[in-house]
């Protein structure tokens, strides 16, 4: 399938090549964007030793900064590093990071509906940023805009009213749990300790703003960045992520960012309702079953994605990220893979887009 392609749509690295990334580039008539520049190496558990591990990040890493030169605009979803990475790490040979003069990068909201760490990273990251300019994040920092949230779980109806049976107790009392660690993250965390301010632009031409909820006109190319989803299950510690839809040529790509399957049936509903074209989706991540995966919540990453797939009846999907991290992650996944087949929907990994075998397989048949 030659949509992305056709579309100017370039996969730089995944996690099927050998490191973990979910990185992609956009040509649009206003110029190029990278959305997600980051790549972190693979869990202890892969079946490769740190130096070949380190190797693959590294050639992760060149492949999405030549990119990143030739764009324009960054786009960062969340603060993990496998979808962005400090400014003096993605360009080792230039310690100034020049990758970045001139550009437009538009972040995650860093001070609202964001766990603890990322609300860390984003500070250590964007106070970086603001160093390379000669100048401190101190100069940014403003009194909280808001101390009342929306407890997104609440807006989840059909995640909800689902029935989980024997699990449903066990399911309540992480949803109680789950709500007190929200509440506590409003009152001692965002709506209480400063934040930064939007719009910063920096002495070497670059700007800085808030990504969430935003839409961009790019010429020929439309970007929606939605409002944060939770980074899996419903009250996810990891926290929230912002997928983006792509509109270009009366085509539509949703990429998903990271929603471990989807996990959550209102995003998957959301995502169908879209009737994208394309999608660029991470997988539930089978290495963490079925110890911090449960097989409640991979049935329900495999039946959310069997709905996308059977009501949107996309041209293609990118089905990687998470889910290339073991070795059984097809077996794992397999009613996903028959109802593509059953539906006629193109499902790979980007290494097979590619051409190539994804790294974890053939890692495995040479064991």
């Amino acid at each position: 399938m030659r949509i992305l392609k056709d579309l100017g749509i370039i996969l730089l690295w995944f996690d099927s090549l050998g490191a973990k990334s979910a990185s992609i580039y956009l040509e649009t008539s206003m110029g190029g964007l990278v959305i997600d520049p980051g790549a972190a190496s693979m869990q202890p558990s892969y079946p490769l030793s740190s130096g070949e591990k380190r190797n693959l990040r590294r050639k992760a890493i060149n492949k999405i900064e030549e990119y990143c030169w030739k764009s324009k605009i960054m786009i960062i979803t969340h603060y993990h590093y496998d979808h962005h990475v400090l400014p003096n790490d993605i360009d080792l040979r230039n310690p100034k990071a020049m990758y970045l003069k001139g550009k437009l990068l538009i972040l995650k909201n860093p001070n609202m509906y964001i766990n603890e760490s990322q609300w860390n990273r984003s500070r250590l990251f964007i106070s970086k940023l603001i160093s390379l300019a000669g100048d401190k994040i101190s100069n940014y920092i403003e009194e909280p805009e808001m101390k009342d949230f929306t407890d997104p779980v609440q807006e989840l109806n059909y995640a909800l009213k689902r029935d989980f049976g024997d699990y449903s107790s066990r399911r309540a009392e992480l949803l109680e749990k789950g709500k007190r660690w929200f509440n506590n993250l409003t009152r001692k965390l965002w709506g209480t300790k400063p934040w930064i301010k939007e719009g910063i632009v920096l002495s070497y031409g670059t700007k800085i703003i808030w990504g969430d909820g935003k839409k961009l006109e790019l010429g020929d190319t439309t970007i929606n960045i939605f409002n944060p989803w939770f980074h899996g299950i419903e009250y996810d510690r990891t926290g929230w992520v912002t997928p983006i839809l792509i509109i270009k040529n009366n085509r539509k790509i949703f990429y998903t960012s990271d929603l471990m399957g989807p996990q959550i049936e209102d995003y998957a509903y959301k995502i169908a309702d879209i009737r994208p074209d394309a999608i660029i989706a991470d997988g539930p991540p089978t290495y963490l079953f079925p110890y911090m995966l449960n097989r409640i919540n991979l049935n329900r990453a495999i039946e959310n994605m069997i709905y996308i797939i059977e009501s949107a009846k996309p041209k293609i999907v990118i089905y990687d990220h998470h889910l290339l991290r073991e070795k059984r992650w097809r077996e794992r996944t397999r009613p996903v893979f028959e109802a593509a087949k059953r539906m006629g929907v193109n499902i790979t990994t980007a290494a097979e887009y590619m051409g190539l075998q994804p790294l974890i397989d053939i890692i495995s048949k040479g064991n």
